[in-house]
């Protein structure tokens, strides 16, 4: 199941500095539980206490935090707050001072470093970090407050997808209703082939000098129409799979792989009943069955 969750908090970062931490959790289908996250390293500490809350929550899908931050710059910066900018490091302008000096000894054509150039160098402007606790704990905070609202998200989902399978499994008990007290009248039709099939035998049979052939076609023809006329159990246990998928569908919890193996039931009865078939409107009927769950098996992979 999809969803999507975000949420903020600030982290304070000394000095009367605040940075604005942002926190996203996304979701997709899956049918088993993948963790992933894309942390600053700053937010990293978070990331066992995030796993936790995930795992406790969810069982499928593939879930990802992500997070990013800024520094507040409300107000801007002032005279009485140039902390938000942060601290230029003396020690690594005079050391960037003297490499450019020595550079242009060799390479006397070579333009001095900017203004920018200087500001962007590794450890040149030293920004203001705060502590690790705030961060892990203003992250925590964040992320299961967007972990709640992905959850809603997938609630709403899963309240749509209940629907879309209820309609399938209503589907799927017409087309029962309808073939299955058809099913007498069809084998006593393949009976009454059957009775001119084993007449024809016996008539060829007069002309025959040993009755073993006679005998050998009679046993395959009982042991076919044996096999094929007794399709009870199978429509019976089609209602019982069918109402516990509805069972399923209207309780509370995680019910994804419990779908999962009801899925393979109702696919196994569907499949005899094919097997099973004595005419071209059961077979028919056992392939828009079949059709119907592998649409409804689908849809259950995504389930929580």
């Amino acid at each position: 199941m999809t969803g999507y969750g975000s949420a903020s908090r600030q982290v304070s970062l000394g000095a009367g500095v605040v940075a604005d931490l942002q926190v996203e959790c996304r979701a997709v289908n899956s049918r088993f539980l993948d963790l992933g996250f894309r942390l600053p390293d700053e937010c990293r500490g978070a990331e066992p206490v995030l796993r936790e809350l995930v795992t406790q929550s969810l069982s499928r899908g593939k879930v990802e935090f992500r997070a990013a931050w800024r520094i507040n710059n409300t107000g801007g910066a002032t005279k009485a707050n140039p902390q938000a900018l942060g601290a230029l490091n003396q020690d690594r302008l005079e050391a960037l001072k003297i490499l450019q000096a020595k550079a242009q000894e060799t390479f006397a054509n070579a333009r001095e470093l900017s203004i920018s150039d200087v500001l962007r160098w590794p450890g040149v402007v030293s920004e203001p970090r705060g502590e690790e606790e705030g961060w892990i704990a203003a992250t925590v905070e964040a992320g299961k407050a967007a972990l709640a609202v992905l959850m809603d998200s997938r609630n709403a989902e899963g309240k749509a997808l209940v629907g879309v399978l209820t309609s399938i499994t209503s589907k799927m008990r017409e087309i029962v209703k309808v073939i299955e007290p058809k099913v007498p009248q069809y084998v006593a039709q393949y009976q009454e082939k059957l009775t001119e099939r084993l007449a024809e035998a016996l008539a060829a049979q007069e002309q025959a000098k040993s009755g073993t052939e006679l005998m050998e076609r009679i046993r395959q023809e009982v042991v076919l129409y044996a096999v094929r006329i007794d399709v009870a159990e199978e429509f019976a246990r089609l209602k019982t799979h069918l109402q516990a998928v509805d069972t399923a569908l209207a309780g509370k919890g995680p019910v994804g792989k419990r779908l999962d193996f009801l899925m393979q039931e109702l696919n196994r009865e569907a499949n005899t009943l094919s097997s099973k078939s004595v005419s071209e409107e059961c077979t028919q009927a056992a392939l828009e069955l079949k059709l119907l769950i592998e649409q409804m098996r689908e849809q259950v992979q995504n389930l929580e």
